[in-house]
């Protein structure tokens, strides 16, 4: 199991010292969207170059295009790179295939679509590394969380990893690791705490425990 932070509401600047504090716990660091609708793919490259040890995802949350989508994060640096799964199956097939040639990983984000079980079983036959159930901040605000639906897609998912990611905290973690997910992504949980470092510390500890 590995533990993934998502940076979304900082500049490079602040991104990177931010992952200083926090560089031993994880495993994975994100490029939120916002980052790179503000930034450009250049916070990915940027990302790479301060910690090359880690990988780095690029939130890019691709709808179309998938090819070309892939090969311009791959060319900045990203490892995995995500696309939507309420896009088209072409979209996440020519996405899946440039990643291959790239060496590079797939993650398909779940968000908001709305036959969840069924559609998780057509994208784990695209060929997808990751397949991802994430609760967005705006359902977040109104109570949701994304437990329910990671147990959802464990049923159904035979091939690919899965992740989750949404709203997810030190005191609701245990109950995420209960249902097994390959890759676990915390953003607030981490990033809005006095001390990062304490608490990254702690959900790697329970996150490799699993």
């Amino acid at each position: 199991m590995k533990l993934q932070l998502a940076l979304d509401l900082v500049n490079i600047p602040e991104g990177i010292a931010l992952v200083k504090e926090v560089e031993s716990y994880i495993d994975i660091v994100e490029i939120g969207t916002p980052i790179i609708i503000n930034e450009g793919l250049h916070a990915v490259k940027a990302m790479k170059e301060a910690y090359p040890n880690l990988q780095v995802l690029a939130d890019l949350k691709i709808m179309d295009a998938g090819g070309y989508e892939i090969m311009k994060a791959a060319e900045a640096g990203a490892d995995l790179i995500t696309v939507l799964g309420a896009s088209n199956d072409m979209t996440i097939k020519g996405a899946v295939e440039e990643a291959k040639k790239q060496n590079k990983e797939v993650l398909v984000d779940m968000i908001n679509v709305p036959n969840l079980e069924q559609r998780a079983r057509e994208v784990d036959a695209l060929g997808v590394d990751y397949i991802c159930v994430h609760t967005g901040y705006d359902l977040q605000a109104v109570g949701q969380s994304p437990f329910e639906d990671l147990q959802t897609i464990k049923g159904a998912v035979k091939h690919a990893k899965t992740a989750v990611a949404g709203g997810i905290k030190l005191d609701t973690l245990p109950e995420v690791i209960k249902a097994q997910p390959d890759l676990v992504i915390v953003g607030g949980g981490i990033t809005g705490q006095a001390d990062k470092a304490a608490v990254a510390s702690e959900m790697q500890r329970l996150v490799k425990q699993g």
